[in-house]
């Protein structure tokens, strides 16, 4: 149908005064218009089939899995690259990503998570008491805020097993984290026992999806901020105070032993081989002595006189070669007419014991 507006246009210019088309134009147009056709229904129906057998075509990317389903149920799975199934509503198909890796946050939210929680902002990061506040093995509280990290690995469990893998994921992921923690005490939480609790609940949580048949992977479990509530903060800040003293004592009376010590050795061997030169040297004198008199007195037996003459000589020889010995000499007549005296002067003087305080 073609409205003829120009031709009305024209008919209204060419009217006396420019008067609008009457009613009898608008009736003749009414009429052609009652006799447009619309193109048949053989050219309109190929048309929609096409359209409708073409929107099965679909591309599985390299990072996932096709799954294709039958009025809903599982039918089969397909690779990466152009596939092509029913289209719906008999057939559909999802194409879970298995080989990206997922992260899920526990006692703590940020921009990252909004999925659980639509109330955070941008960059913060918010802590959850709900979930962070646990109880330890030796009845102490303590704020744990970690991160899981998961993958697909069975698409065809995690698209028909659980309904909510993502919710049975964050269940499973606290249940365990608090048995774990229950189990031991507040200090290997704090301090040295975080690698242990971590590989624990890495383990338990994977147990405990793979009973459900989630289809998911645990790739790892990472503590973030572990910390005692802040109620009793300053208690625990005063614990680890006292702590790092006792390690400081420790550490310090460890490096005076390993500086003492090899002194101690060296000076307790220095000792030893000075005792064991000492007994050699005694030995050996003792023995050159004894053999020395064994062999003076066997001259001497041979002949005494000579012998003892002999030995007086040399003992007057070594005194006389003495400096420091003082000499007097007489003859025997003087000697027999002198009286000897006791030199007390000379005499070495002896320190008078002290006297007992």
């Amino acid at each position: 149908m073609n409205w003829d507006w120009e031709k009305l246009q024209k008919q209204q210019q060419g009217r006396p005064g420019g008067k609008p088309p009457s009613f009898d134009d608008f009736q003749e147009q009414f009429d052609k218009f009652k006799k447009f056709k619309l193109p048949g229904w053989k050219l309109i129906v190929p048309i929609f089939v096409l359209l409708w057998l073409a929107s099965g075509f679909y591309i599985v990317e390299p990072d996932e899995v096709g799954v294709e389903k039958l009025f809903g149920a599982f039918k089969t799975i397909t690779t990466a690259g152009p596939n092509y199934h029913i289209p719906y509503p008999v057939e559909s198909v999802e194409t879970p990503k298995v080989t990206q890796i997922r992260r899920i946050e526990f006692g703590f939210r940020t921009a990252a998570s909004r999925s659980r929680n639509q109330n955070f902002q941008q960059g913060v990061s918010s802590e959850v008491k709900g979930e962070s506040l646990m109880l330890t093995g030796d009845e102490n509280i303590v704020s744990v805020q970690f991160i899981v990290q998961y993958m697909i690995k069975d698409a065809k469990n995690y698209l028909f097993n659980v309904n909510d893998p993502e919710k049975t994921l964050a269940h499973a992921g606290e249940a365990a984290m608090r048995e774990i923690i229950g189990k031991g005490k507040i200090d290997d939480a704090l301090t040295t026992g975080k690698q242990e609790i971590q590989a624990e609940t890495r383990e338990l949580m994977q147990h405990i999806l793979d009973l459900y048949k989630t289809g998911l992977s645990i790739v790892a479990v990472q503590m973030q901020n572990v910390h005692p509530p802040e109620e009793v903060v300053d208690a625990f800040k005063d614990v680890a105070s006292a702590r790092e003293d006792k390690s400081r004592f420790i550490n310090e009376a460890e490096a005076y032993q390993r500086d003492i010590l090899p002194k101690a050795r060296g000076e307790a061997a220095r000792i030893v081989n000075a005792a064991q030169a000492y007994k050699e040297a005694n030995i050996r004198q003792s023995e050159g002595d004894a053999a020395r008199f064994l062999s003076v007195l066997k001259e001497y037996n041979k002949a005494k006189d000579i012998t003892r003459r002999r030995m007086y000589l040399e003992t007057m020889e070594a005194i006389m070669a003495n400096p420091d010995t003082e000499k007097l000499i007489m003859s025997d007549d003087a000697l027999k007419q002198s009286v000897p005296y006791l030199p007390l002067n000379k005499l070495p003087t002896q320190a008078a014991p002290r006297e007992k305080q």
